[in-house]
């Protein structure tokens, strides 16, 4: 049995963190024990003839020592417990560390909570909450204060968690990751389906199960990770930004099976959740917890209550597409002919009227040309000719028109109607010019 306080002042040659010695009970048992011992000891010599550290001023012990001690003594004697209280003078330090009271009607206890212990609580409490927290007890040494070291928290009921969870959803909300408007639409005809899940769930084995069944051809990769317990939204969040890395999958499906409430925690991970909103190809939450929404549930392009209705929704059945691909193509095919037959009655229409306007203006252009041929005909020296007159040229074809250009015995050629006559000029007779009145 560990040593009470009452042993240790009774006994104060006693050496620090040594078992207790057993004490002179009254009775045949211990004091036929104790004689024994003394007989014993006064064979062998005493035990305590030795100076004991801290058994006379000679020995004193430091403060350095004693705190150790007694920080030994307290985490032999006192395994990891459960403690509940309530907390108060709660402190964030900036190297992490947690540090706060828990106190009760009568009492109050210091804890620490250290920065590499705090993974496993949900948040950080408030001061006031009840809680129950997991830890050893220690001793501080450097002051000599004793401590809770705690590594596990829980509020009574599920304050923690709900405060962790609005916290998360204001800083989500805050950056605008849950406006419906950046949420993206489906892919019609995904070419690749990406599943973050864990490999050995009945999840994935559903989402297969459905995408084969809708597209047989569909190429699906699938992205292990952990989706409960210690590490598990590490694990997700790595998972998300392979995916990114890779950048050709069309859609995305993230989720896991039924469960326990508590398991959703790595869905409602802030990491998890900001890698959902940030991944390259739409998303599909299925964390298979039709009543419970999740952070990952809020920010995903498209929430779907288990993972079968996710592979439902990420992936279309394609006997429907083929269908509507038959009656489209039809359709085309209708609106085609009727364009053609309506463009054939339009380009009928234009070449008539193009057609009537050709005759016109061709009747109109012939009409100005007959008369242009009429006038030029009337011009023309031809004509002059035919109606009796002639033309005299000398031996350089140039037209002889005034008497100047004549001399006595001289040979000019007379052009007429129908040929050339030689002439040589007899007289040269003037015109007289009309006398002015």
């Amino acid at each position: 049995m560990n040593p009470g306080p009452g042993d240790r002042e009774r006994d104060s040659t006693w050496p620090l963190g040594a078992e207790s010695p057993p004490t002179n009970r009254r009775g045949p048992i211990a004091a036929r024990s104790s004689r024994a011992a003394s007989n014993t000891m006064s064979s062998a010599g005493s035990l305590f003839d030795a100076p004991v550290p801290g058994g006379s001023p000679d020995t004193a012990v430091s403060v350095s020592t004693l705190t150790l001690s007694i920080k030994q003594v307290l985490e032999r004697a006192v395994r990891p417990l459960w403690v509940r209280g309530e907390v108060i003078d709660f402190k964030a330090h900036r190297n992490g560390h947690w540090y706060y009271s828990l106190r009760d009607e009568t009492a109050q206890l210091r804890c620490v909570v250290w920065a590499s212990d705090q993974r496993g609580i949900p948040a950080r409490p408030d001061d006031g909450m009840a809680v129950v927290v997991f830890g050893q007890l220690t001793m501080y040494p450097v002051r000599g204060d004793v401590q809770l070291r705690v590594t596990a928290m829980e509020a009574t009921g599920d304050g923690l968690r709900r405060i962790a969870l609005e916290r998360t959803l204001e800083a989500l909300r805050r950056d605008g990751l849950l406006a419906p408007e950046r949420k993206r639409p489906l892919p019609r005809l995904p070419r690749c389906l990406a599943v973050v899940t864990s490999p050995d769930g009945a999840a994935l084995h559903d989402i297969v199960a459905v995408a084969r069944r809708r597209a047989p051809s569909l190429r699906i990769i699938v992205v292990a990770s952990r989706v409960q317990g210690e590490g598990a939204a590490g694990e997700l969040c790595a998972a998300l930004e392979r995916l990114g890395r890779w950048g050709e999958a069309d859609v995305v499906i993230i989720g896991r099976g039924g469960g326990a409430k508590e398991d959703l925690g790595a869905f409602n991970d802030e990491r998890v959740a900001r890698a959902v909103a940030a991944c390259h190809a739409p998303t599909v939450s299925a964390v298979g917890h039709e009543i419970d929404t999740t952070m990952c549930d809020l920010v995903a392009d498209c929430r779907a209550p288990t993972p079968s209705a996710a592979a439902e929704c990420a992936v279309p059945l394609w006997a429907d597409e083929e269908q509507r691909l038959r009656i489209a193509g039809s359709q085309m095919v209708d609106i085609a002919q009727r364009r053609i037959q309506a463009a054939r009655g339009r380009l009928g229409r234009v070449g008539e009227t193009t057609r009537s306007g050709a005759m016109r203006s061709t009747e109109r252009r012939r009409s100005r040309l007959d008369a242009a041929a009429g006038r030029l005909d009337a011009l023309s020296p031809l004509a002059t000719l035919a109606r009796g007159f002639a033309v005299a040229r000398n031996a350089e074809g140039r037209a002889l028109t005034v008497t100047a250009d004549f001399a006595p015995g001289a040979a000019f050629d007379l052009t007429i109607r129908d040929g050339v006559v030689g002439a040589v000029t007899a007289s040269i007779t003037p015109t007289l010019p009309k006398e002015q009145p």
